[in-house]
């Protein structure tokens, strides 16, 4: 049962009509009449974000990112309709308000009929005492009961390993999970999926598949095998919040980026695979016009694209270059280290969060004191390491970055919109003069098996600049399809050279297309024709 759900029930069974959960504050009733009445024990705010990340749809975990604050319907497992609106005006500050849809009493039939959470008919809601204006404390709501879970939907029926006939025996001695990790490697899936009551699945091609002919792992049984593994830190991190990320290796395999979270079922983990050579920027396709960025003497680079798009495997074949071709010193800040990187040419330092400083802000600040040339910074997850990035493009450093957007133009916007309205103009400014290039990536299913990634490339020019400077944003896709002879590309401009190639196929390419009616139009004008049957 997510935890929004759970006290949902209790909104109804309270014939309250909002309820208020706070970072850190007690859960707040409020009813018709105007009272109010509280939990004993406050909820905590690691509580309220997760309960956020379980029902909030993809969507509005986007606008919460954007604006601090988001508004979805939310319909629990007994069918009783909420609108939920999330306000975290602060990193620690949390609210949810929760009340009963319009349309909700046709939907409380389904909760009545539960004996659990059954409100009496007879009994009304008890008078307050003492003090009216007081809120009046109730005790905290005890979980109902555990409804049974739905069987787990059946999984595809030929295995990776028997699709593949690759088999690969455990070695003694070594943590069982080791040998899933040895399996998923062979087989060429990229991420590897364990969930409780659920087979081990793997991510091949693009594609869910499970890993064995075997059965399912208990929620226990799984929690065995991934805490054979699991660094201490992690597991005190774990144990406080739920939820961790760390790198894992197999010497001679590969390394894995993990990340370890509590569902409904149980524990689950997801491993990426992280290949010890860095493929070359040929290998995976990029452009030669994104090489040029990896000249730069400095200015700001993203690489951009949904989670699971390649960004970390195109940053690295980038800093791979630069370690080749120059005389430099990179420092590298991400969670947790991924691609290892030796020194050659260059003098190379790696910082993992969490290990070697307290987060990204932090160490990008300290970087500004230890003579770099290039930095490359995992993940600009907030205001001020965003900030910290443009000045430090700005005072003469080669600064790479990611951000999980989709296009150009929304990678601009996403930066601006993070900042306050009275700093937006400033920061247009300041990006203006020190953003070089933009690359937004898509991972496509390749024609014959295995994936090829999709690009979309902005590159500063005046007139970018200028735009950017203007606000006018939206007026970048013209400069981009324009300026081709400059290397510039949109993505519609290379999902459909993917097709003209035969690479993938249209119906393939017109998913990831970020503008799908233009791209349609691009099809019919070259008699394509789109399946969409």
């Amino acid at each position: 049962m997510l935890r929004l759900d759970f006290y949902v029930q209790h909104l109804v069974r309270q014939t309250a009509q909002e309820l208020q959960i706070g970072s850190n504050e007690p859960v707040r009733f409020k009813f018709p009449d105007g009272e109010t009445r509280q939990s004993n024990a406050p909820i905590d705010h690691a509580q309220v974000v997760q309960l956020v990340q379980e029902a909030a749809p993809p969507a509005a975990h986007d606008e919460l990112r954007r604006t601090r604050s988001a508004k979805f319907l939310h319909i629990t497992e007994g069918g009783v309709r909420v609108d939920v609106l999330v306000e975290a005006p602060k990193a620690q500050e949390w609210t949810v308000t929760v009340r009963l849809a319009a349309s909700a009493d046709a939907a409380v039939a389904p909760i009545e009929k539960t004996p659990e959470l059954a409100r009496p008919a007879a009994a009304p809601r008890p008078p307050p005492v003492a003090a009216p204006a007081a809120a009046k404390p109730v005790e905290a709501p005890k979980p109902a009961e555990k409804a049974p879970e739905p069987p787990p939907a059946p999984a595809p029926k030929v295995s990776a390993v028997a699709a593949t006939g690759t088999r690969i025996e455990p070695v003694p001695g070594e943590p069982k999970l080791n040998h899933w990790l040895r399996m998923m490697v062979a087989v060429n899936a990229s991420d590897l999926h364990c969930t409780s009551d659920t087979p081990p699945l793997v991510r091949r091609h693009g594609e869910m598949v499970t890993l064995f002919d075997r059965g399912p792992a208990s929620s226990d049984e799984l929690r065995n095998v991934l805490m054979e593994i699991i660094p201490a830190r992690n597991k005190a991190q774990f144990d406080e919040t739920n939820d961790t990320d760390f790198a894992y290796a197999i010497e001679g395999v590969a390394r894995f980026r993990a990340n370890y979270f509590m569902d409904r079922r149980g524990i689950g983990a997801v491993f990426r695979q992280i290949p010890f050579k860095i493929l070359t920027p040929e290998q995976l396709g990029v452009p030669p016009k994104v090489l040029e960025l990896c000249y730069l003497a400095k200015g700001l680079v993203l690489v951009t694209g949904p989670t699971g798009s390649g960004k970390s495997t195109t940053l690295a074949a980038l800093i791979d270059v630069v370690n080749e071709k120059r005389h430099d010193h990179i420092i590298t800040i991400e969670d947790p280290i991924e691609f290892v990187h030796p020194t050659k040419n260059c003098l190379v330092n790696q910082r993992e969060v969490g290990v070697h400083t307290q987060g990204f802000k932090s160490a990008l600040r300290a970087a500004l004191r230890e003579d770099p040339d290039v930095v490359l910074v995992g993940e600009m997850r907030d205001l001020e390491t965003i900030a910290i990035a443009i000045e430090t493009a700005e005072t003469g450093h080669l600064v790479f970055g990611t951000l999980h957007t989709t296009s150009a133009p929304s990678t601009v916007d996403r930066i601006i919109d993070q900042f306050p309205a009275d700093r937006q103009s400033q920061i247009r400014t300041m990006l203006s003069e020190s953003i070089r290039g933009v690359v937004s990536q898509m991972l496509c299913k390749k024609k014959g098996g295995g994936r090829i990634a999709a690009y979309e490339i902005m590159v500063a020019t005046p007139a970018v600049a200028n735009l950017i400077r203007e606000g006018k944003t939206y007026q970048l896709a013209s400069v981009m399809q324009t300026g081709r002879a400059l290397g510039m590309q949109t993505m519609n401009d290379h999902l459909f050279e993917l097709v003209k190639t035969d690479k993938v196929e249209p119906e393939e390419a017109f998913s990831k297309s970020n503008d799908k009616n233009a791209f349609k139009e691009m099809l019919n004008k070259a008699n394509i024709k789109l399946n969409l049957g």
